[in-house]
């Protein structure tokens, strides 16, 4: 067996999951790109075993190491990207990065809308953040 068909093969599989990470906005997306870069690394840790004929099967070993971690990773994530969805609707990467900035502008001490009066009740507080939110978007 040549090296080169699956070198090429691995390489046009982790260039495709490369793309699919820059390019995608859906985190669900982006996720499933990961996975493909890390089998393009799994084929390639394969091929170049068979290619060394290792005894110890040191490439093989790898890969069934990475296939566990990329399985904890996808469980994890997917979780993650579940949980941000039913909390916000959307999971859309760029507009969780802009949520992110704007949570962490109005937590800043002493900025504009810094309530150190404390006559703000607490159910309506939630509403202020949103129409914040609403309002920057």
């Amino acid at each position: 067996m040549h090296l080169a068909y699956p070198a090429v093969l691995a390489a046009l599989l982790f260039c495709t999951g490369l793309y699919g990470v820059l390019a995608r906005r859906n985190a669900i997306l982006v996720l499933m790109s990961v996975e493909l870069m890390l089998n393009a690394v799994n084929l390639n840790l394969v091929a170049f075993d068979v290619w060394l004929r290792d005894a110890l099967h040191s490439g093989q070993a790898l890969t069934l190491f990475t296939i566990a971690i990329a399985a904890a990773e996808i469980g994890i994530g997917l979780a993650i990207v579940l949980a941000v969805y039913r909390n916000r609707g959307s999971a859309d990467v760029d507009r969780l990065r802009d949520t992110a900035e704007t949570d962490a502008a109005e937590t800043l001490p002493g900025g504009e809308d810094d309530d150190t009066t404390g006559t703000e009740d607490q159910a309506t507080a939630p509403a202020g953040k949103a129409k914040k939110a609403e309002a920057t978007a």
